[in-house]
């Protein structure tokens, strides 16, 4: 089951050509998959938004720079004669969908930090 629809990501976003709207579609599926896997008891406008959001980043912004640069990379660096390239990812690999931070939050599903002890249940 989608979350979203091509229209959905477009909206807000920027119009896709021909074969973006192919890999938008296939795209919602493997997102509304990696959704359910997380929490399929989220509430449904979330789920929604976080398929676009995901979907969005694999597709870029579709401008001169699509294809140069890994989507998700939040620091890179390129030499010339060199031949030498560093990319650091934010998120997933590139051409991975993944769920960012506030992804997880809108699913209910945020880190959470804390600690047990097996020995708790032996103390009385």
């Amino acid at each position: 089951m989608k979350y979203a629809q091509v229209a959905d990501v477009e909206a807000g976003f920027r119009p896709l050509d021909g074969e973006e709207r192919i890999r938008c579609d296939a795209l919602l599926d493997e997102a509304s998959i990696v959704i359910d896997a997380c929490n399929s008891e989220a509430p449904e406008e979330n789920k929604a938004l976080v398929a676009c959001r995901m979907v969005r980043r694999q597709l870029g912004d579709g401008g001169q720079t699509a294809g140069m640069y890994p989507i998700g990379a939040s620091q890179g660096s390129a030499s010339a004669l060199g031949y030498s390239q560093s990319w650091t990812m934010a998120g997933g690999s590139v051409g991975e969908l993944y769920l960012s931070k506030l992804d997880k939050k809108l699913l209910g599903v945020s880190s959470k930090i804390g600690i047990r002890s097996p020995l708790e249940g032996m103390l009385r």
